[in-house]
């Protein structure tokens, strides 16, 4: 076993020992990326909400970031959810509109909502958004 090994197991038993679960020290388990399609940059100051949905029809907000410099929340889950974070249904909503509205430049799209299926909390999850002020794409990244 090497020595990385054997200290990544002792964290994990130390964790479970302080009653934390094995992600605690993780990644965050969920990032999005904006990128702009007509000029290629990142695009930084998008506000996006996160939340999950309850039942059918109805919506839980978690929580929310802006995009950095580098167009990424890297850590959209609020600290505060990660012990509930787990198998179901999320969304992840670009205010859009707001973007563009701070920059006076019209757009189509408000906002864009991108709702994905969570299968385990042990993965990670991101979102990544090729935007344009008429148009847009997205995909599960990594």
């Amino acid at each position: 076993m090497s020595l990385r090994s054997l200290a990544l197991a002792s964290l994990a038993t130390s964790l479970a020992l302080a009653g934390l679960p094995a992600h605690a020290t993780s990644a965050n388990p969920l990032s999005v990326h904006v990128l702009n399609l007509q000029t290629g940059e990142p695009s930084a100051g998008i506000r996006v909400d996160l939340e999950r949905r309850v039942g059918t029809d109805r919506w839980q907000p978690l929580g929310s970031g802006v995009t950095n410099a580098q167009g990424r929340i890297p850590s959209l889950v609020p600290a505060d959810a990660l012990p509930s974070w787990g198998a179901g249904e999320y969304r992840v909503v670009f205010r859009t509109g707001e973007f563009y509205a701070q920059q006076k430049q019209a757009s189509f799209f408000p906002e864009i909502p991108v709702v994905i299926r969570v299968d385990s909390a042990q993965q990670h999850y991101h979102v990544p958004l090729l935007l344009s002020p008429f148009g847009f794409s997205t995909y599960r990244g990594n």
